[in-house]
């Protein structure tokens, strides 16, 4: 079981993403949207792949690109500061991240794919990880942040954006 964080675990920045977080365990969390996530994916229409709901707005392939790549940051953040290595871990900036990537030229499937693969080998490190483990604080972005915030800020984050598929996108 991993618990939600306490407010003194995270930046403030994060909170809505703990927010979107309906379980008091986070792996329960992060094992349904291992197919909640991909069965909504696969309901929206083709034709919305490459929608955006709004000028600079990211489009569907976007926002799946997005909470991949965030998937993989916050899980390595956790891998680092739960494994000893308490060197800062930068900043990202998500446009940049976006900036260098052709979601166009990408499978929607492979990217589905792509998620689930993610998603698994994030449920396999939280899952092995200690109580003591998911204690260690380190810095990303100039914050503090603890193991079980990173895990709780990963499922939070995959679900606001989930959220916003939904009333934005559907």
């Amino acid at each position: 079981m991993i618990s939600l964080p306490l407010p003194n675990e995270y930046n403030e920045f994060y909170q809505v993403y703990v927010n979107s977080i309906q379980e008091n365990d986070v792996l329960v969390t992060l094992r349904k949207q291992l197919k909640a996530i991909p069965d909504l994916l696969w309901n929206i229409p083709s034709d919305k792949y490459h929608y955006a709901y709004a000028d600079g707005k990211w489009t569907v392939k976007q926002v799946i690109q997005h909470i991949n790549d965030i998937e993989r940051v916050f899980s390595f953040r956790a891998l680092s500061f739960a494994r000893g290595d308490h060197q800062e871990m930068p900043g990202m900036d998500q446009d940049v991240y976006m900036a260098h990537i052709d979601t166009t030229k990408r499978e929607y499937s492979k990217m589905i794919d792509e998620f689930v693969s993610l998603r698994i080998a994030t449920i396999c490190l939280f899952e092995d990880l200690t109580p003591e483990q998911l204690t260690i604080f380190g810095t990303a972005s100039g914050f503090p942040i603890s193991v079980r915030a990173l895990a709780a800020i990963t499922a939070g984050h995959a679900q606001h954006h989930v959220n916003v598929l939904t009333e934005r996108y559907l």
